[in-house]
């Protein structure tokens, strides 16, 4: 419970489903008294079928001054934002909230970069780099933006959803120098491995890429946190990779925004 709550302090919900797994309310909570701001990061179970009402009722209290978005809803709430990033307009879908002037919604996507961030922090190699990215939902569309600007030179686009991957290699392909193509999710001549799926939240959960084909020259990132080292990581590990795991993204990504929604980020809304 943070020293400082009373009836000014400021709300910052994160919304999702499943939420029980979500670190951002004891950190951003922290970040904020860090910051000598009276502002609270609580976490709301809302399901898909709820998103509506929720934001309807989330914009009219007034008290609530931003929003962190997770699963399933970021692009959902990309509709409710009056202005956006240039990052959120392209892939229409957002991972932070916050208010405007009049009131209403300006949303960003900082997934991606915190994501890299997390690589690059922990040795991964971008420039000249061939990466297969599995997994094109908001968090890989997302990764795979901020990627091409790392100077990767090929990205490979998995996904179960042909369509998904399809619009975002089209999106891709128009964002950067580049070659980017779907492919299998084998990740044979790459030197980065990274899973953005949901794969590895639940124990019964398929690997998003065998095992058997890691070799020790590839490094591995996973977008999951909240559950330890996935199997994927491990398996990663053992074959000598090198790793960046969810719990790293998410640290590299509270400073991004702490700015954010103390309204000191650099991007403006447009």
């Amino acid at each position: 419970m943070p020293e400082q709550l009373d009836g000014a302090t400021r709300l910052f919900p994160i919304i999702g489903d499943p939420i029980g797994f979500v670190k951002s309310p004891q950190q951003l909570t922290r970040g904020f008294a860090a910051r000598n701001f009276n502002g609270l990061c609580l976490p709301m179970q809302v399901g898909q079928a709820d998103l509506e009402a929720v934001m309807r009722a989330l914009g009219r209290t007034g008290n609530v001054d931003g929003l962190l978005v997770t699963m399933p809803h970021k692009s959902a709430a990309y509709a409710h934002c009056a202005t956006a990033s240039a990052t959120a307009q392209r892939l229409e879908c957002v991972s932070v909230m916050r208010r405007n002037a009049d009131g209403t919604w300006h949303g960003d996507m900082l997934d991606g970069l915190a994501f890299v961030k997390a690589q690059t922090d922990r040795g991964a190699q971008m420039n000249n780099a061939r990466a297969l990215l599995v997994g094109a939902g908001a968090a890989g569309s997302a990764i795979a933006i901020a990627l091409l600007d790392t100077g990767i030179r090929d990205l490979i686009i998995h996904d179960a959803d042909e369509a998904r991957a399809a619009r975002l290699k089209k999106l891709a392909s128009n964002a950067g120098h580049a070659h980017v193509r779907i492919g299998p999710a084998d990740p044979e001549g790459c030197t980065l491995v990274f899973n953005a799926t949901p794969m590895g939240l639940n124990d019964a959960d398929p690997l998003p890429v065998a095992a058997e084909l890691l070799e020790a020259s590839m490094f591995v990132g996973d977008v999951i946190a909240g559950h330890g080292v996935t199997p994927l990581l491990m398996a990663a590990q053992s074959a000598g990779c090198g790793t960046a795991n969810g719990v790293q993204m998410f640290d590299a990504v509270q400073q991004m925004m702490l700015d954010f929604m103390l309204d000191q980020y650099t991007d403006r809304p447009t």
